[in-house]
């Protein structure tokens, strides 16, 4: 290990102290290969302008502006990590952030239940700061309530007038007058204890309802969250949220390379059409405290034939800035690729996850400095520079070591070191080079298909 490296390791007695339920918490998804869903910071290592420009989102946001980034990494590259890091942020900064996967049931464009479904799955993981493990959605409107009851008593008018008075402003936006009416019927249910009236408004919210009949009835309105609107329904929440006492809404959208793999062209493009709608409101700064967090691989992006980039509109607004080239970097644009970790930073991070496994006591440590240095030559060894770029595996197996350590503490970690078994992380998707060739063909011959259909309607 370099002196730079050795330089670089934060000293384990400057590192906080750690509970043990975050700590397990931590050390179980870890091993898992899946991502904490709390107590990121222990473990952040290097990354450090990415994360400031996307903190600089995050104010923009919280400034009544729009932000939206494509965060494009290979699979294991920590994407996952780095946007439930960039959530953290969101919520220590009064925002509400929503969050979902992209999955073949769960699109941004769709015309069978697939965006509705979508929409329905991020309002269930709705977070606030007190709430930061979803279903807040319920208290964002007792909270927007109370607000509206404060106002009323301070000016002295009926609570009806303020509610509806606020409300006002998002009349004037598709589907806002529907709704402000559900809003209003939430709080009317408030008034009379109808608790039945209250839990329609909230599932009419999150998109639960799937007929505008059932809708009509239950709440008297006349529109439903559909597959046409959902874009619409979320720069409606925004705005609400900031009416609610909130610094605005950042939605993160993971695995948009499922959209990649859609085999129909015409399915792919009209994704690509909405992803082009969001980018242009949020670059125009028409999405009023509304900000987007997009991940994705680099085939997702960059496949002339399917990715981002077989779309003329989106590929001209994505593209690299020409200068950035030979070391140099900008931040400022739409698109933030996660550069591979360093030696360094990788040291740093076995550095931390000794810390954590020791819940923050450093005379609990299982190995010492030397054993960190000889387990990334190893891992070097093992396979070469992926374990920069993808350091999924790498974590998991020195977890691994350290549980073997700490229960079976006459082994030596010498000993175990080279029999440690470390692969590249391979990606699980089924058009990866390793086994596209049969699946390329049925590929190419939907897309031209889909292709002649169009001929033959032109």
């Amino acid at each position: 290990m370099t002196t730079t490296a050795a330089n670089a390791a934060t000293p384990a007695a400057a590192l906080a102290k750690i509970r043990p339920r975050e700590r397990d918490a931590l050390l179980q998804s870890l091993r898992a290969g899946v991502v904490p869903r709390s107590g990121q910071q222990h473990i952040q290592v290097g990354r450090r302008r990415e994360i400031e420009a996307l903190v600089q989102d995050v104010d923009r946001i919280a400034d009544g502006g729009s932000a939206v980034r494509f965060v494009i990494g290979e699979y294991g590259s920590g994407k996952t990590f780095f946007l439930h890091l960039v959530r953290s942020v969101a919520l220590e900064k009064k925002l509400v952030t929503v969050h979902a996967d992209l999955t073949p049931d769960r699109r941004l464009h769709a015309s069978g239940g697939q965006a509705r479904s979508l929409y329905a799955e991020l309002m269930r993981s709705l977070a606030t700061r007190s709430a930061p493990e979803g279903g807040a959605l319920p208290a964002v409107v007792e909270r927007f309530v109370a607000t509206a009851l404060e106002d009323a008593r301070s000016r002295n008018i009926s609570p009806d007038d303020a509610i509806r008075e606020r409300l006002s402003s998002l009349s004037e936006m598709v589907g806002g007058y529907d709704f402000a009416q559900v809003i209003a019927a939430y709080w009317q249910g408030h008034e009379e204890h109808n608790e039945t009236l209250q839990q329609n408004a909230v599932r009419w919210l999150r998109g639960e309802f799937s007929t505008k009949t059932d809708a009509r009835n239950a709440l008297g309105v006349r529109t439903i969250v559909d597959d046409a609107n959902v874009y619409d329904h979320l720069k409606l929440m925004a705005r609400f949220v900031r009416l609610a006492g909130y610094s605005g809404l950042l939605v993160c959208l993971d695995e948009l390379v499922n959209l990649y793999k859609l085999p129909h062209a015409q399915a792919r493009n009209s994704n690509y059409e909405q992803i082009l709608r969001i980018l242009n409101d949020c670059l125009q700064g028409t999405a009023v405290g509304c900000g987007f967090v997009l991940g994705g691989t680099p085939e997702f992006l960059l496949d002339p034939r399917r990715g981002l980039f077989s779309y003329p509109a989106l590929a001209s607004r994505l593209e690299e800035n020409r200068f950035a080239q030979n070391g140099l970097v900008d931040y400022s644009g739409p698109v933030v690729r996660l550069a591979s970790l360093t030696p360094e930073d990788l040291y740093v991070l076995l550095t931390k996850l000794r810390h954590v496994y020791a819940a923050g006591d450093s005379d609990r440590h299982l190995v010492p400095d030397d054993a960190l240095a000889a387990f990334l030559s190893h891992a070097a060894r093992r396979v070469g520079d992926s374990y920069f770029r993808t350091p999924r595996t790498t974590i998991r197996a020195f977890v691994d070591l350290l549980a073997i350590l700490e229960q079976n503490p006459e082994v030596d970690w010498t000993d175990l070191i080279e029999r440690t078994e470390i692969a590249p992380d391979t990606s699980p998707d089924p058009l990866s080079p390793e086994s596209s060739a049969s699946d390329d063909a049925t590929v190419d011959a939907d897309d031209d298909d889909d292709e002649l259909a169009s001929l033959r309607l032109g």
